[in-house]
């Protein structure tokens, strides 16, 4: 009989691999815990027409990657293919910009759904730790959110990443930079696909990776010529801002970012460590966004921090984090009275705050203590009849091996006061 696996593209998180995303979710999550974010779940899936709406009919992600369903009821729902939209319409549909404390600041964690070419580092089902920013155009708050992903990174030791940054201009001046990257673009040898997107979203064809659309725009016009003098001063204040922060940036003109909604500052961080699937994040400022979806105006900034690609990174980088043990003490009993007795310790130590584990099956000592070695416990307690006619347990340091018998009645007190 052939068992079940996993659908092609996707991955299962196991002990003790997991700990790993667990403690990456964990740093992401920490600094914007700690700057006034508050956690915010949405579906896993939305009505088709949000992504269609506000990342773009023209995107890679809507056109060809989105998982598409009808309901029995004949609605069409598209699994989330990303964070931003779901996480501004749920703000939306709760009022929560009408609370009178803007920005409105919030951050989650998930699963994300794309129908792509499943490779190393680029998966079907992802895991991501976005922040969003809604409601305040403020260039302080953009330098806020690429300091608070900055932090997280280096938190985790690494180092080798870098931050790609720049600016796409306004609704005032993008539209000129358009037409004068369309009447470019035009003139290309470029094939049919390509060429209808210089019709729909020219910006995107800016990042074709291929080799040979690259020489091509060699002489494209620069959007930097074309910014107009407001998002000028507030692109050199952000860079102003990240850099008094002690916060290393490099200027890229070419970077766009795959989605429509984007305004403005826009930045991706990458790690060459990771070969083409470079990106481990990114993000950007979304001030249309709002309306794109049918709210109000609300200038908002946010970025998505990929957990699958920062594994990557810190195994790349040969960075091994400092995982605490997830059991501190392990009880082995001896016997049918001692299990009685042991569990009951076991179960005041969990009370108490300790990790602790026991060893079920009524295993031998041997098997026993080869589980208690692999749980990383500290400490071990033994039990026997003998032990329990005595009114004590052993109890036994893991790293110095040293034994030593401790009163029943005093075990949980004597693990907690060496445990701290």
């Amino acid at each position: 009989m052939s068992t079940f696996q996993a659908p092609k593209g996707t991955y299962d998180l196991t002990p003790p691999s997991s700990a790993t995303f667990l403690a990456v979710r964990e740093a992401i999550s920490a600094p914007l815990r700690d700057s006034g974010y508050g956690y915010i779940e949405t579906p896993g899936f939305e009505n088709v027409e949000l992504f269609a709406r506000g990342v773009g009919e023209s995107t890679d992600i809507v056109t060809k990657e989105m998982y598409t369903l009808t309901t029995k009821g004949g609605d069409q729902l598209a699994l989330r293919p990303e964070g931003t939209a779901s996480v501004l319409r749920a703000a939306l549909e709760a009022n929560l910009h009408k609370a009178g404390n803007l920005p409105v600041k919030l951050w989650y964690s998930g699963s994300y759904y794309r129908y792509e070419r499943p490779q190393a580092g680029r998966y079907r089902h992802f895991s991501q730790v976005g922040a969003e920013a809604i409601g305040t155009e403020d260039p302080v708050l953009d330098a806020e959110l690429i300091i608070l992903a900055d932090q997280a990174y280096r938190s985790l030791g690494l180092r080798q990443f870098r931050i790609l940054l720049n600016s796409l201009g306004d609704k005032e001046c993008r539209p000129v930079y358009r037409e004068a990257l369309q009447t470019f673009l035009r003139d290309l040898d470029l094939d049919e696909e390509t060429r209808r997107r210089i019709e729909i979203n020219p910006l995107r064809v800016l990042d074709d990776k291929r080799a040979d659309v690259q020489k091509q725009l060699t002489d494209a016009p620069k959007l930097r010529d074309y910014l107009c003098d407001a998002c000028k001063a507030y692109h050199e204040e952000v860079r102003a801002l990240i850099t008094a922060a002690g916060v290393v940036f490099e200027d890229d003109e070419k970077l766009v970012r795959g989605l429509d909604y984007y305004t403005r500052t826009t930045f991706e961080f990458v790690h060459d460590g990771l070969g083409s699937q470079s990106a481990v994040g990114g993000g950007g400022r979304y001030d249309g966004l709002s309306e794109m979806i049918g709210g109000p105006e609300l200038p908002s900034v946010g970025w998505a921090l990929g957990v699958d690609r920062t594994v990557l990174a810190l195994e790349a980088e040969g960075v091994e984090l400092d995982l605490p043990a997830t059991t501190s003490v392990y009880a082995v009993p001896l016997g049918e009275e001692a299990r009685r007795v042991l569990f009951g310790v076991v179960t005041e130590l969990r009370r108490a705050g300790i990790a602790a584990d026991f060893a079920f099956g009524g295993r031998g000592l041997k098997g026993a203590m080869k589980s208690a070695n692999r749980s990383g416990a500290r400490y071990t307690l033994v039990a026997g009849e003998r032990d329990l006619a005595e009114g004590v347990v052993q109890l036994k340091d893991m790293e110095s091996g040293e034994q030593t018998a401790v009163p029943l009645t005093e075990a949980a007190a004597e693990l907690a006061k060496r445990l701290g």
